[in-house]
C-alpha cells in the first residue's frame, strides 16, 4: 500500500505504470485500476485482472485540460468551455481519438473517454508518469466500485503492483459521461456534474437510452458503465417504489431471514428487525453518492439471497444515485402500490 500524499511514493507508483504494471489509484469519484493507456499489453492486463468484457472501452486520465490534444482530434469548442468549468473534476467527454491510442484502449471506437480528475495525488502520478493513465474502477467486473483503498486490495489482492491509498472517494459514484461527437451533446452515463449542470452550460442534452435501461447484448457500449450488469453484490437487488410506509409493508411482507434491506437513514426505525443497512441521509443526495458502492460491499456476503433497496428520486446527483441501484438491480423496480 502506497500513501498518496507521499511523492516518493507517487513516484514508485509512476515508475509501475511506465513498466506496464497495474496500480490502484484514488479519484474523486471511485478507486480505478490505473495503467498506461498507451501500452496495449498493459491494458490487457487491465481486463484480465477485473474480468472485464473487451468491448468495454476505458476512460483516459490526464493531468491537465491541454493534454486532450495529444489524444484527441476535432475537439469541438463546447468541449474546452466544459474543461474551464468541471476540470479537474468528476466529467467525461466522448471526443474523436487519435491514432496514438491503441484501439484495445478503446475497444476498437474511433473514440475516446477522457477525464481529468481533481485528486491530486493521481493528477501527480499522471505527471510523472507521462502518459494518460487508462482506469475504470479498481473492481471485479460488475461488483459494486471501490471507494477506498482496501475496497481495492478486497478485490485485487495479488492481481496488481500496488495500490495508492488517498483516503474514501468523496463523489461515490463514477463520472458524468457526456458524448461530444453528436450534433446534440449526449449524456451516456450521469454523475457528480448534473444533467441540470450540463443543460445550463450547453444549452441542450439528450439522454441515451442506457441511462434508462439495459441494453441489448448486440448494443455497442460508447463508454463504460453503458453495458452489462454493473455494480452488484452477488444477492438479487430489488428496488421499491412508493413512500415510506407503503415501501415498508411491502418490505415486511416478503423480507425472509436471509434478505436485507438497503435504505435512507431516516427510514431505519421502519425496518428494526429487518436487517437494514443506511447508505446515507434522504435530506443529503451527496451523502447517498458517498456512501452507496460501500453499502452495497457490506451487504455483499453470501448468507445474503435478496437485498430490497429504497432509490431516491429526482434530479440532480439523486439522478446518478438512482442510475448505479438499478443497474444494480438489473432495473427490476416493483411498486407495492400494483399489489394492492
Amino acid at each position: 500500500m502506497l500513501r498518496g500524499d507521499s511523492r516518493e511514493d507517487l513516484a514508485y507508483a509512476a515508475g509501475l505504470i511506465r513498466r506496464g504494471e497495474l496500480v490502484g489509484i484514488p479519484t474523486e469519484t471511485v478507486y480505478g485500476l490505473g495503467a498506461n493507456g498507451l501500452d496495449e499489453v498493459a491494458v490487457d492486463r487491465i481486463y484480465e485482472a477485473k474480468g472485464r468484457p473487451k468491448d468495454n472501452p476505458f476512460i483516459l486520465h490526464i493531468a491537465e485540460p491541454k493534454e486532450m490534444e495529444s489524444i484527441c482530434h476535432s475537439i469541438p469548442e463546447r468541449a474546452w468551455l466544459l474543461a474551464e468549468r468541471y476540470w479537474p473534476g468528476p466529467l467525461t467527454m466522448i471526443l474523436p481519438v487519435k491514432d496514438c491510442v491503441p484501439k484495445r484502449t478503446v475497444a476498437g471506437l474511433d473514440t475516446v473517454g477522457v477525464r481529468c480528475p481533481a485528486h491530486e495525488a493521481t493528477r501527480t502520478l499522471i505527471r510523472l508518469s507521462g502518459v494518460p493513465i487508462a482506469a475504470p474502477s479498481a473492481n471485479l467486473s460488475g461488483k459494486p466500485s471501490t471507494t477506498t483503498a482496501q475496497h481495492v486490495l478486497h478485490d485485487m489482492d495479488g492481481r496488481i503492483a500496488a495500490i495508492i491509498d488517498g483516503g474514501p472517494s468523496e463523489v461515490g459514484v463514477e463520472s458524468t459521461i457526456i458524448d461530444l461527437t453528436a450534433e446534440v451533446p449526449r449524456l451516456l452515463r450521469p454523475g457528480g456534474i448534473t444533467p441540470e449542470e450540463l443543460v445550463a452550460l450547453l444549452g441542450e442534452l439528450e439522454v441515451d437510452p442506457a441511462v434508462l435501461g439495459e441494453l441489448p447484448p448486440d448494443a455497442i457500449a460508447r463508454a463504460p458503465g453503458m453495458k452489462y450488469i454493473h455494480y452488484s453484490p452477488r444477492a438479487e437487488v430489488i428496488i421499491v417504489d412508493g413512500s415510506d410506509e407503503e415501501a415498508a409493508a411491502y418490505i415486511r411482507k416478503h423480507i425472509r431471514p436471509e434478505d436485507a434491506v438497503l435504505c435512507f437513514q431516516e427510514e431505519l426505525p421502519l425496518y428494526e428487525g429487518c436487517n437494514p443497512t443506511a447508505y446515507g441521509s434522504r435530506a443529503d443526495n451527496r451523502s447517498l453518492s458517498a456512501g452507496l458502492f460501500s453499502a452495497l460491499r457490506d451487504l455483499d456476503k453470501p448468507e445474503i439471497q435478496t437485498i430490497y433497496a429504497r432509490c431516491p428520486q429526482g434530479g440532480g446527483i439523486a439522478y446518478a444515485v438512482g442510475n448505479r441501484l438499478k443497474k444494480a438491480a438489473g432495473f427490476h423496480i416493483v411498486d407495492p402500490r400494483e399489489e394492492a
